[in-house]
């Protein structure tokens, strides 16, 4: 995200999704997964004011979203539970930047309810 505008990170992203879309994965079967947001992290300040941060992460969002709706991903919004948790202990790790593990295991926590339905059931065969 840093330096980069909403247009390049979109552009970056079409190809990627097109790319994964090529692939022609049975519907549901691809989940696109929102960016945490960073804003709220301790050593946030070190890489611009935490209020741009945030408003930059939601525009990415904003952005990922549009382009996984027009592929028909899946998208998993696990931006909210990384601003829910931010004060439990070991939410943030020891460098004051990355997630700590009761953090990942939310994302995942998050992921897996979206996905959990289409992936756990009969899915018709990837086709070749």
């Amino acid at each position: 995200m840093r330096g980069r505008t909403v247009d390049a990170y979109r552009g970056s992203l079409v190809e990627i999704y097109d790319a994964v879309a090529t692939l022609h994965l049975p519907r549901g079967r691809t989940a696109a997964i929102s960016i945490p947001d960073w804003s709220v992290v301790p050593a946030a300040r070190d890489y611009g004011e935490p209020q741009l941060i945030r408003a930059n992460t939601d525009a990415y969002n904003d952005a990922a979203s549009e382009e996984a709706a027009r592929r028909a991903f899946m998208w998993v919004d696990i931006t909210e539970v990384s601003r829910n948790g931010v004060g439990l202990e070991g939410w943030v790790s020891a460098d004051d930047l990355h997630p700590g593990d009761p953090q990942y295991a939310a994302w995942a926590d998050v992921i897996w309810e979206a996905v959990r339905e289409g992936w756990t059931s009969s899915a018709p065969a990837r086709p070749r």
